[in-house]
Formats: C-alpha cells, structure tokens, sequence
C-alpha cells in the first residue's frame, strides 16, 4: 500500500524550543513552510487549531490558491460553528484547492481549553455532538435535495447547499483520539484514525481497537492509521543524540521561563485527555522503545500532542518508520522543532527512503501473490 507524509503548516516560525519573531500570522512564513513541503516530497500539510490561534480556514485557503500540488489537512472543533455553514465552508476550500481538502475534526481534550470559546459539553456529550456533527456534513457534501435534521445536538429544516466538493463523493474525513468513546466516534466516521506515536506494541494495541469499532459500527472497511511523530536527525547517531538532549534542554528552559504557550497547560496538573495521559504513563516507564521512539520530548511538555520522538540518522528513522508502516500504519505525520529546516531536511533525506522500501515491499508482496487460473485454450 502506498505511505504518505503529513507535515505542519504553521502560520509563524515558533516552536516548543523558540519563540516566534514576527506575528502569529505571519504570511510570508505561512507560504515559505508550505511550499518547503511541496517542494521536498510530502504529500500534506496540516493547519492546526487552537483556541486563540490564526483561523485555520482562511489561511489554508490562502496556501491553496498559491501552491498547486499539496493537500490541505484542515482541523476544525465543531463547537465553533454550526454544521451548515462548515460544511459550505469546507466545500469552498475543497474548490479553491482543486479537490486537496481533507477535514481534521476535534472533539476537544480539555473542558478548559473548549471553555475559552463557550463550550461547556462533557467530554462524552462532545464526542456525542461531533459524531453527529460528522454525519451532518457528510449528507450535506452530497446532498442535492433539502432535507431537514432533528438530532441531539442539531436542528434545522429545509437545508440544502450550493458549494459541492470537487473530490467524489466527498472530501476525506479525518478523526483522532486514545478513548473508547474516540475508538466508536472515529470507527464508525472516519476514513482516516489519527494516532500519536506509541511504542510499536501499543500502537498495535490502538490499531485493533480502531478496527474493532469500525466493525461494531457496520463497516467493513477500517479508517486508515495516522500516526504522529517529531522526528530528530542527524547525519551520525552521536549527533543525532546531542541534538535530542539540546532540544530537551531547550523546552524546558522555555517553559521554566514562563513564556507563554511553551507547553501545554493543564489546571489539575494532569491531561484530561487520554492521548496525553498515555504520552505521560509511556515517558514515566522509559525514555527509550524499539528502534528510535524517545520519550523526554513528551514528558517536558506535559503530553503535549504530537510529542514523542524519533532520534537517529536519516536511516535509523526511516527504518523505524517502517516498522509502524508494518503494523498497518500509511500516513505518516512529522514535524521538527526548526519547523522549515526540520521540514527541508526530513523531506531530503528520510521521506525517500521509505518510499523506496515501501515499493520494493509492495512489489515483492504483488510478486508473491497468487496468479488468475487461465481458462483452457486461451
């Protein structure tokens, strides 16, 4: 199967190691990271969302309209608008991007994070609410004929769009989360399951729990898996370590300065989410997994999202990369903490090496496979 490559389309150039230099949209930066992954072999961006961050729609749309080849990850919380107007939203930009949108839908980890703009849901009646959401949009993308909708969390009558999606018969939908209810949500919605980076036995774990709700929902076919890494290369596995412990050192020097939005900040002290309380629970056991996983990174931000390393040589990674691509995992999501040098380099010197592996497998694996009997006489 084919492997492709997520990266981040961050609207200015700060990370959890550097504070931003310009505005938290910075135009010029937002173009100059995208066109940095166009150019270097990846497959996508995605434009993240955070509570008083840059609207993700608009600057999406702008990279669209100015690159020709590169898809477009948008997240989006349904809290923040009603399912009609997403829907026209998403259509207009999977028009302004010639059919490159796939949709990021987050529920919301945080009751205090969804607080900031007013949603006061538990985090069931959330997951609830964006399954709804979900399928809202869904009919809408496809729909010709108004129809009304009396549900749980919406309602509405007569509703028909006029923006329809290039892609048929829609734009993919992307879902993500560690939780039982996250598994039944994203089983029964999603066409791609978005994982953070775990050690190989319990990412596998999360694999057949995605597909285990896919078949409790009715589907026969599973999401595709995602998982998320910060990958940290080298040309040499000493420096490539050096460069680790710099970047540790550099996180929490930032966070011990109290800059703002260094890490995540959670007011118990602990996630609410279980993504970040695996993250914390996996770095509490070891700093080290399989191949190259390193959990230092994750553990000084608090779990914070995508946070678990890959240290090594370009070839070290890509090797453990593969190994994720082995239990079923074909989108890879990465992103270094030089978010535009990481980006160039990661594209340069990893991206093409699991290409290369991936079709020399493929083409054993189609090789191996059994030929159609030929019929007598032809």
């Amino acid at each position: 199967m084919p492997v492709e490559f997520l990266g981040i389309a961050a609207t200015h150039n700060g990370s959890e190691t550097s504070p931003r230099s310009g505005a938290a949209f910075d135009k010029e930066y937002t173009l100059k990271l995208a066109r940095a992954h166009e150019d270097h072999g990846w497959d996508r961006v995605l434009f993240a969302y955070g509570s008083g961050s840059p609207d993700p729609a608009p600057a999406a749309a702008y990279v669209a309209s100015r690159l020709d080849r590169l898809q477009i990850l948008l997240a989006h919380r349904p809290n923040v608008s009603y399912p009609t107007f997403a829907a026209k939203t998403f259509a207009t930009l999977d028009r302004i991007s010639d059919g490159r949108l796939t949709v990021h839908f987050i529920t919301g980890g945080s009751d205090h994070e969804q607080r900031r703009e007013g949603d006061t849901l538990t985090k069931d009646e959330r997951y609830s609410r964006t399954r709804e959401y979900i399928e809202i949009v869904k009919r809408i993308w496809t729909s010709h004929e108004p129809f009304d909708h009396e549900g749980e969390h919406y309602r509405f009558h007569d509703f028909v769009s006029d923006v329809f999606p290039v892609q048929r018969p829609r734009p993919g939908v992307s879902f993500g989360g560690s939780s039982a209810a996250a598994y039944a949500a994203g089983g029964a919605e999603a066409d791609i399951y978005a994982l953070w980076g775990e050690p190989l036995e319990k990412t596998a774990e999360q694999i057949e729990a995605v597909k285990a709700a896919a078949r409790a929902a009715g589907r026969t076919t599973p999401p595709r898996i995602q998982v998320a890494f910060r990958p940290i290369i080298a040309p040499t596995e000493e420096l490539a370590w050096e460069k680790a412990h710099r970047t540790v050192d550099a996180i929490k020097a930032r966070k011990e300065s109290g800059e703002p939005g260094v890490v995540r900040r959670h007011r118990r002290g602990e996630p609410e989410n279980t993504g970040s309380q695996r993250l914390i629970s996996i770095a509490r056991s070891g700093e080290r997994y399989d191949r190259a996983l390193w959990t230092p990174t994750a553990a000084a931000t608090g779990g914070a999202g995508n946070s678990n390393a890959l240290v090594g040589t370009p070839e070290t990674v890509a090797r453990a990369l593969l190994d994720y691509y082995d239990l079923g995992v074909d989108i890879i999501s990465a992103r270094g903490y030089d978010l535009l040098g990481d980006a160039i380099d990661f594209g340069r010197h990893v991206i093409p090496l699991v290409r290369e592996e991936v079709a020399k497998r493929d083409a054993e694996r189609a090789a191996r496979a059994p030929r159609p009997l030929v019929e007598a006489g032809r």
